[in-house]
């Protein structure tokens, strides 16, 4: 069964605090509820076309991962139960339910912390180009997809909606947040990362590479926005992983592989997608979530 899919959300008299690529965000008492739309972005376009249940999983893997990583770092997480949302919340428990949390307010660092197991996307061209990642000098003979001897921090700019995100040094994120938060920005992305990467590999799934937001809340530097989800990790199946070649993917790499293959300059307005594709980036959230966490979002 498939449910209809959530555009946009508008839950006023809830003070909207803004709209990103995929997320609704409001201000609730001295708190914020982050609703996850089926809304879909590819080279940091939004498309006009919804995914239906996308949102659940964003929103649903991301409490998962994040209850399960609160002891390697503390994150933005207060309640993911609309039942547990205040008074004013109550009536949109029906849209809230699986695609919502009240989280604490933070304030973010400019930085999205990104982490690569594996040499693939924009990784893998600045490789082939002069040998290194974000000034990291890798070993000559890659291959497209291989497993890197260890995972590296690749930090990456944070881009205002429509512009795009900027590889940077490590000594350039020192320059923008200070030295010890940046080395903790680094030790916890990557711990954080082998921690998701041995979950998954029991379950027949790499993840390749994936990026993190962290901000600070009460004194506290914390893990913010979302957790290894498809919009933000590549999953490969172990079965179809191949040295070599781009493998088959469960999250949003499958979308942008789609549109590749279209004359589109990647500037809005961006092009429709047919029902066959639509389906199938459905079925991949889903699947991809069923296999991490063990439970099926489908029939909530």
């Amino acid at each position: 069964m498939t449910s209809e899919a959530v555009n946009r959300t508008d839950l006023a008299p809830l003070s909207l605090a803004g709209r990103g690529k995929v997320r609704d965000v409001y201000h609730c008492q001295d708190q914020l509820l982050i609703v996850a739309t089926d809304r879909i972005s590819a080279f940091d376009v939004i498309l006009p076309d919804p995914i239906p249940d996308k949102g659940k999983v964003l929103n649903s893997l991301s409490v998962f991962w994040m209850t399960k990583t609160k002891d390697i770092a503390g994150n933005h997480l207060i309640s993911a139960d609309p039942a547990t949302y205040p008074e004013e919340c109550k009536p949109f428990s029906t849209i809230l339910q699986d695609r919502s949390m009240l989280v604490k307010k933070a304030r973010t660092f400019p930085v999205e912390c990104v982490v690569r197991g594996y040499i693939i996307g924009s990784g893998w061209k600045d490789y082939q180009a002069n040998g290194s990642i974000c000034g990291i000098q890798l070993p000559k003979g890659l291959k497209q997809a291989e497993k890197l001897p260890e995972p590296i921090f690749t930090p990456s700019t944070k881009a205002e909606l429509g512009d795009h995100d900027e590889n940077i040094s490590f000594s350039r994120v020192v320059d923008l947040v200070g030295e010890d938060n940046a080395r903790w920005l680094r030790d916890t992305t990557i711990e954080l990362y082998l921690f998701g990467s041995r979950w998954a590999e029991e379950r027949g799934i790499i993840i390749a590479d994936t990026k993190f937001e962290f901000g600070v809340a009460d004194g506290e530097r914390i893990l913010v926005d979302e957790a290894m989800t498809p919009d933000s990790s590549r999953f490969w199946p172990m079965d179809q992983y191949t040295i070599g070649v781009s493998p088959p993917s469960l999250d949003k790499q499958f979308v942008r592989d789609y549109l590749e293959g279209l004359d589109w300059n990647k500037q809005p307005p961006a092009p429709s997608l047919p029902a066959e594709i639509i389906a199938r980036t459905r079925d991949k959230y889903l699947e991809i979530y069923r296999i991490l966490t063990g439970e099926d979002l489908s029939a909530s």
